[in-house]
């Protein structure tokens, strides 16, 4: 059983940069492709980066491409999701999650362990 634990999120204004952590315990954390979604009121979740187990590997969304960078530490059992060029239209619950695979997929449903999320609000 993997836990993970979301932390950095915040009110922000546009243009701001943030930066998310998850930390995994509980399990083997290198076993586990990693991902961010993210959920705005009224909307379906949203994949929004992805890596590998080894880190060298990563994915993203279009809308959050350049502006976005995803990261993990195998040593420290953690994965970080480096934002910057923050829109109002990035607001929303960011959650991290692992999938027993090598490398990340877009599709939430394949992810085994979830986190509790955290909020990001952008304003303008």
């Amino acid at each position: 059983q993997v836990q993970l634990v979301e932390s950095g999120g915040g009110l922000v204004q546009a243009g701001d940069s943030l930066r998310l952590s998850c930390a995994a315990s509980g399990g083997t954390f290198s076993n586990y492709a990693m991902g961010w979604f993210r959920q705005a009121p009224g909307k379906e979740r949203e994949f929004v980066a992805g890596i590998s187990r080894s880190g060298a590997m990563t994915d993203y969304t279009d809308s959050v491409k350049d502006r976005f960078t995803i990261s993990r530490d195998n040593t420290k059992n953690t994965v970080t999701l480096q934002m910057k060029s923050l829109k109002p239209e990035d607001t929303a619950v960011y959650s991290c999650a692992a999938d027993r695979t090598i490398f990340s997929r877009r599709d939430y449903s394949y992810y085994d362990y979830w986190g509790r999320g955290t909020q990001v609000t952008v304003s303008s």
